[in-house]
């Protein structure tokens, strides 16, 4: 059995980082908050929902290279809310931050963007002129569909650093899929929830330019929208996230919030033809295996993932260890 995957971890060191990290853990008075009775609209929920605190566009994709290495790549928009009203130009609560990065089994290359909403250096929007693009400063995914397409279904997918730059198109061959019910993902046992959707099945072409040269690859990706106020309850620290795609055609999302306990674990089984099965609340049993030293933090970097309502046992080691996002927020993405 073969897995294309893809890992995160974010750890929040206690609760003063929580509440920093857009307010995760705080009062969400004002903001809007997930409702399990409202169903998501496509396309108009793949554009921003200033009303709600926090949201991402947060795409990874797992590469071969023609030299016949293995690549990573990471593009992310992040938009926060400061207020949960609006105003215009520099007073708006709207704040963006971008995050990009190439890795290989020997680099990780890593940049980041900050943006005030209100100023044009950052946004999303949805248009007869382009059906749907998200950008900061000059990295950009845009929506190559033709307009009877899903605009998520044909990407053009750009960014750079001083030490690295990438530009690949991306196309699905599958639909989307709501997460949880209908979209509505619980986040722990005292209810906190998000909106969150996947496109999960785009294959990739392009091109990596790095510090040894550029380098053509092709492979997989995977993108994740999601948004909240609230999504980590008050005893929670931070999650562990990966994306599986099996040689049979099938996907599995599986997260791990973190907290004093077992934690609280959740996903989604994915047919190949798309259809969604959530997963029962701490069915997926999640086992670090390997620890490792990185950015003076003891991260997993192998871990076990089983899930016995479907007979998986799979062992899933990074491509990089070292795979720290030195940014604003730091955290390893894998």
């Amino acid at each position: 059995m073969r897995i294309k995957v893809a890992l995160l971890s974010l750890t929040l060191a206690g609760a003063a980082l929580a509440q920093g990290f857009a307010d995760m853990g705080a009062d969400v008075s004002g903001f809007a908050t997930p409702d399990a009775d409202k169903n998501l609209t496509f396309p108009a929920d793949h554009g921003p929902h200033p009303d709600y605190r926090i949201e991402w566009w947060y795409l990874t994709a797992t590469l071969t290279g023609a030299d016949g290495a293995d690549y990573g790549v990471q593009w992310t928009l992040f938009r926060t809310a400061t207020s949960p009203s609006e105003a215009e130009g520099w007073q708006s609560p709207q704040l963006w931050m971008g995050h990009a990065a190439a890795t290989s089994a020997t680099g990780h290359f890593v940049a980041e963007r900050l943006a005030r909403g209100g100023t044009g250096q950052a946004g999303v929007t949805l248009g007869d002129a382009a059906p749907f693009e998200a950008w900061i400063d000059d990295w950009q995914m845009l929506s190559l569909a033709p307009p009877d397409a899903d605009p998520l279904s044909h990407l053009s997918l750009g960014a750079n650093g001083p030490d690295f730059r990438y530009r690949l198109e991306l196309a699905a061959e599958g639909p989307l899929v709501l997460h949880g019910e209908g979209g509505y993902s619980v986040k722990s046992a005292a209810g906190q929830a998000s909106n969150y959707y996947s496109q999960p099945f785009y294959t990739v072409t392009g091109q990596l330019d790095l510090p040894a040269g550029p380098v053509a690859v092709t492979g997989q990706a995977w993108l994740d929208r999601e948004w909240s106020s609230q999504p980590l309850a008050p005893d929670q620290t931070g999650w562990d996230w990966f994306s599986l795609a099996f040689d049979s055609g099938e996907r599995l999302m599986g997260f791990r919030l973190r907290d004093a306990g077992d934690g609280f674990t959740s996903g989604t089984w994915i047919a190949a033809d798309g259809t969604p099965t959530p997963l029962s609340p701490n069915a997926l049993i999640v086992e670090p295996l390997d620890i490792h030293k990185v950015a003076g933090r003891d991260v997993p970097v192998t871990w076990r993932l089983t899930l016995p309502e479907r007979d998986l046992d799979v062992t899933l080691q990074a491509l990089n260890p070292d795979a720290w996002m030195a940014t604003s927020v730091p955290y390893w993405e894998g």
